[in-house]
């Protein structure tokens, strides 16, 4: 199979930017899935989400300024572009600003005007086309001939969807059906829907109910395995491993529960 080309996927955002259909936003999405190989849907899900596999690179608005002059052939593939981005996210130490800057330089050299408008937009954060998550779920249940609502339980347990689409497109219904719980996995945020009043929701409950205050505070999952707690927020990597509680059962100890933690700080006197 051919790799899928950067100027296919900056094709297909046009697409999809420049209809306000979800439909056709998730039909021109599912086309773009279904051509790709195995290594590249991760890959295509995160671009298209306007998201990149390696989340910071290091690359910001002033490493974007003065951009040499765009190829003028297709050659850029989409797998030769992450491998780019790896490669700057890499570099480090003495030197490394002047040296992500030449790799930068020297992947828009290879782009074609259309590509370095996408990769433009890609980098600075501001590829807003409509292809959020749940377009996007819906493109992939469309492009492997799954249920939608088996791609987003597999979304949910496995926290992620590019990981998910991999698997639908790979392996179909049996292949998410092997997402469940495990600790140490995060989860996919789920939030609380809303009713339109009190007794709405009191009906929708069930009784009895009980309500109280909410306060606000960061979302964190807690994940206790083996004696040591690891914390998962909704944009941050896991914070370390930290010694857990004591486990009263007989044999290693293993959960995870979801919460809002909150911080309080007094004015010293």
């Amino acid at each position: 199979m051919v790799d899928v080309l950067l100027a296919e996927l900056a094709a297909a955002s046009r697409t999809v930017s420049s209809t306000s259909s979800r439909l056709a936003k998730v039909a021109a999405l599912a086309d773009m899935l279904r051509d790709a190989g195995a290594e590249e849907i991760p890959i295509l899900v995160a671009y298209l989400s306007g998201e990149l596999p390696q989340r910071q690179i290091g690359v910001g608005w002033a490493s974007l300024r003065g951009l040499p002059p765009a190829a003028e052939a297709d050659s850029l593939t989409v797998l030769g572009v992450d491998a780019a981005l790896s490669q700057i996210k890499a570099v480090s130490g003495k030197g490394s600003a002047a040296e992500r800057k030449r790799l930068v330089e020297e992947l828009f050299a290879a782009a074609t005007a259309g590509e370095q408008r996408f990769l433009v937009r890609l980098l600075s954060g501001e590829l807003r086309q409509g292809a959020l998550d749940g377009v996007m779920t819906d493109a992939v249940a469309k492009a492997a001939e799954v249920p939608a609502a088996e791609v987003r339980r597999a979304v949910m347990l496995s926290g992620s969807l590019a990981v998910t689409a991999q698997a639908a497109l790979g392996g179909g219904s049996a292949a998410l059906a092997q997402f469940g719980l495990r600790v140490g996995r995060p989860l996919k945020p789920m939030l609380a829907s809303s009713e339109a009043s009190i007794d709405e929701a009191l009906v929708k409950a069930g009784a009895p109910a009980a309500v109280e205050w909410k306060l606000d505070g960061i979302r964190v999952q807690a994940h206790l395995q083996g004696g040591a707690v690891r914390l998962f927020t909704s944009r941050t990597p896991p914070r370390g491993r930290r010694p857990g509680p004591a486990c009263p059962a007989a044999g290693p100890c293993r959960c995870r529960c979801s919460c809002s933690t909150c911080c309080t700080w007094t004015a010293p006197t």
